[in-house]
């Protein structure tokens, strides 16, 4: 799947000119937890969270700084966290570099991007730069809650034994010289030796995905155990 599947369209926004007043009273009522901020050709320059306006004057919450504080931190960062806490528009509170997809981005990518910048969502943008949707983690989630079951198929023991070693042949955690597999009537026994309790969950789910196993039996040694 990608971005287009699961982004929502059209997108909340917000000028830079716009209050922080403004921004938070579209958080509440649309009951989101961020707005991108777009110029007026509706390119994104900018985006604000609900954590943009967490230190702020009018709440009492702006940051406290003590000496010690202030003198590790310098002055430069008092000084973002003052305007952060008193300015008034979008363009002075938003995060002004905003990560992106597109379209067509794969959702693994969007994962991997929303994992490593620490982020809940990302703006989709097409080729022309403009806004087009949005993608947040609960977007990823819904996928996952409205997946629906591979249809089962009926496979001889000997093709899903098959199906399964192949599978383990492709993992680089597989320690296949000491692994062995039998499957009788869609039970799958699995023999040898796991060298973690990682590497033995990641097995048996391995075989528990196989279409026609009806159970997995775990005889997996903590120790090496010469097959051969």
């Amino acid at each position: 799947m990608l971005a287009r599947d699961v982004m929502v369209s059209p997108v909340i926004t917000a000028s830079k000119t716009a209050t922080v007043r403004e921004i938070a009273k579209i958080l509440l009522e649309k009951r989101i937890s961020a707005v991108p901020v777009v110029d007026h050709a509706g390119k994104v320059v900018g985006i604000i969270t609900e954590s943009d306006l967490m230190r702020r004057a009018e709440a009492g919450t702006e940051h406290p700084y003590s000496w010690w504080v202030h003198f590790l931190a310098g002055d430069a960062t008092i000084a973002a966290d003052y305007v952060k806490s008193h300015a008034a528009r979008a363009e002075d509170v938003m995060t002004p570099d905003v990560v992106t997809a597109t379209p067509e981005t794969p959702l693994h990518e969007l994962a991997t991007l929303l994992e490593e910048h620490r982020i809940r969502r990302v703006p989709i943008v097409d080729k022309a730069g403009n806004l087009v949707g949005i993608v947040s983690r609960a977007n990823l989630i819904q996928v996952v809650a409205s997946a629906r079951p591979k249809l089962e198929m009926t496979l001889s023991d000997y093709t899903i034994r098959q199906k399964l070693l192949d599978e383990l042949k492709k993992q680089s955690w597989t320690h296949m010289y000491n692994l062995n597999v039998t499957v009788t009537r869609g039970v799958v026994d699995l023999w040898g030796y796991a060298q973690s309790d990682e590497e033995r969950k990641a097995i048996r789910v391995a075989a528990e995905g196989i279409p026609g196993v009806t159970a997995v039996n775990d005889h997996l040694a903590d120790s090496p155990v010469f097959a051969y």
